[in-house]
């Protein structure tokens, strides 16, 4: 099954992103978003709900994420997403970062099931859509599933987002597949893989190992061969230029960055960290991703990158 899902990296995938991406690409059926934080208080920041605002979402399906440890605060935040119309809300338990899992967020609750527990009954009888959970293996160890999977299989919930690492492990070092195919036994809900598919040859490894995944998420993979899903779709086929394709999402990512943001300063900032990934897929990306570090306006940026596209046929 090749239900392809567009992951939620934060200052990435945003709205901005997953429209000039649907505009240019095929083969991505849904997204789940960066995560948006619960605010203590029951409180709703208009600003945290921009991204998800659905004039702005109407491109493809979105399932917004929320980041907390306070079912009262988790309740507040997804009703007001429900609101907006969302139907699934998907709740982060894979945040590897530090300082995110030492607040108990994240990946940081994964050492503690009946925290999740609680958290889980309070919240499926608050909310008014569907629960969806993205997690990790565990914190420290991948043995902390085997506490937590008798946790989820108590509750309804729409789907597992697995991710198979420890949160230690943030992106280094190897998947743990078997760890994975312990998860996918046990678990009642349907399971999406997410996890280290970069491209096509994994991604049929993957999918005649685990022919009972319901989903496969894309992220950084997508974001260095925007072409991938369509190449997974249609093993390996493409149609029309991928030069011009991948030109015109690129200017349309630095437009609508350019209304999003306040100055060309931030422009050239994200733009600067999607070429930490585009770079990838070039042939003499080292350079590229060099010169384009260096670059001190948008203007000079704007330069380099147009001699780039025009000096390039990695894809034809």
């Amino acid at each position: 099954m090749k239900h392809l899902i567009l992951a939620p990296l934060r200052g990435f995938t945003d709205a901005v992103f997953r429209n000039a991406f649907q505009s240019h690409f095929h083969g991505v059926e849904e997204a789940v978003a960066p995560f948006v934080t619960s605010i203590k208080g029951q409180r709703i920041k208009p600003s945290h709900l921009k991204d998800l605002a659905p004039d702005d979402n109407r491109a493809m399906p979105v399932v917004p994420q929320i980041l907390s440890n306070n079912p009262d605060e988790f309740i507040c935040l997804a009703n007001a997403l429900v609101d907006l119309g969302y139907r699934e809300i998907n709740w982060n338990l894979g945040c590897p970062f530090p300082m995110v899992a030492k607040k108990m967020r994240g990946s940081g609750l994964l050492p503690h099931p009946d925290i999740i527990d609680r958290m889980l009954d309070k919240t499926l009888h608050g909310i008014s859509g569907r629960l969806s959970i993205k997690t990790r293996l565990g914190r420290f160890s991948v043995d902390e599933m085997d506490r937590l999977i008798p946790v989820f299989n108590r509750y309804p919930l729409a789907r597992m987002i697995v991710h198979p690492r420890t949160g230690v492990q943030m992106y280094t070092g190897n998947v743990d597949l078997k760890a994975f195919q312990v998860c996918l036994t046990r678990l009642s809900h349907p399971v999406v893989y997410n996890g280290d598919i970069n491209d096509l040859a994994t991604f049929q490894f993957l999918e005649s190992g685990f022919p009972t995944v319901s989903g496969w998420m894309l992220g950084r993979g997508l974001l260095a061969n925007p072409f991938l899903p369509e190449m997974i779709h249609s093993k390996g086929r493409l149609i029309g230029s991928r030069n011009i394709r991948f030109e015109s999402f690129h200017d349309d990512l630095v437009a609508g960055y350019s209304c999003l943001f306040s100055g060309p300063g931030h422009v050239l900032d994200r733009m600067k960290g999607f070429w930490r990934y585009f770079a990838a897929d070039f042939p003499d990306g080292r350079q590229i991703m060099k010169q384009i570090r260096k670059a001190a306006s948008l203007g000079r940026y704007r330069q380099i990158v147009a001699t780039v596209f025009d000096g390039q046929d990695r894809w034809e």
